[in-house]
């Protein structure tokens, strides 16, 4: 699709747009990051005095240590998926290599919801780890073993956010037909991330809880400041089925007008 080029009038409508854009943007971050931190202080107070989240915690962790052990090549395979496919520092590279893409395609403010989004999202982690400092679960006979503080999950965090983006950038360029795929693809491997930290005897159940909910409060708050930004500059809401930018297809994308 050609893009039809863009009046004066909507050019200053669109600069305009994009001041706002950018307070949205980063105050939306700055919200959810003071969102996690008393989250994470309330569901330890709660974890901590709440006897069925710490008898689900304990229950599920012994269950899946003995699993574990009972299934080493199972194990193996949790591992492979956890520390390589599902790793953070893969998902985080994925998600640059896409905000570069952007970049290159002038999806402008897109990119920069991006970057906003997955950068946010990894300091909101690393500071609710710092603040609560919950030790993770002691097994008599651990299967793993990671570093650092338990709660929240970074990975269940960074899976939440990382396909968040992908998915919600790239639905535009998939069929139709095809988008339930996409979905599902991106549903499994944040639950698959959850599963794998818990069974691995790495995380608490409710340290997975705690990092999907973080992250889909950061994706829900950013992606609210990119909406705001849509209708200030004209181009209307979009669907979550249809992706933050429809547009993305076009020449160039947040030059054109709403699609057709």
């Amino acid at each position: 699709m050609t893009a039809r080029p863009a009046s004066p009038a909507l050019r200053r409508q669109r600069r305009d747009a994009d001041r706002r854009f950018g307070i949205r943007l980063f105050g939306s971050a700055a919200v959810a990051a003071v969102a996690a931190v008393l989250f994470g202080v309330v569901l330890v107070l709660v974890e901590s005095g709440w006897h069925p989240l710490r008898r689900l915690d304990a229950g599920a962790a012994r269950w899946l240590n003995r699993t574990a052990l009972d299934h080493p090549a199972w194990t193996g395979t949790l591992r492979f998926f956890s520390d390589v496919v599902w790793d953070p520092v893969t998902l985080r590279a994925a998600v640059a290599l896409l905000t570069l893409w952007l970049l290159h395609r002038r999806a402008w403010r897109l990119a920069a919801w991006s970057a906003v989004t997955a950068v946010a999202g990894g300091l909101i982690g690393l500071l609710a780890k710092t603040v609560v400092e919950r030790a993770r679960p002691v097994l008599p006979d651990p299967v793993a073993h990671a570093p650092g503080f338990s709660f929240p999950s970074g990975h269940a965090m960074t899976a939440t956010t990382s396909f968040a983006i992908l998915l919600l950038v790239l639905l535009p360029l998939v069929r139709r037909g095809l988008r339930p795929l996409l979905w599902a693809v991106a549903v499994v491997s944040v639950l698959g991330v959850g599963f794998t930290r818990v069974a691995l005897g790495v995380h608490w159940f409710s340290d997975v809880a705690g990092g999907w909910t973080l992250g889909l409060a950061v994706v829900a708050l950013t992606g609210w400041s990119f909406g705001a930004w849509r209708t200030d500059a004209g181009l209307g809401r979009a669907e979550v089925t249809e992706g933050l930018e429809p547009e993305l297809g076009d020449d160039d994308p947040e030059a054109a007008g709403p699609s057709k």
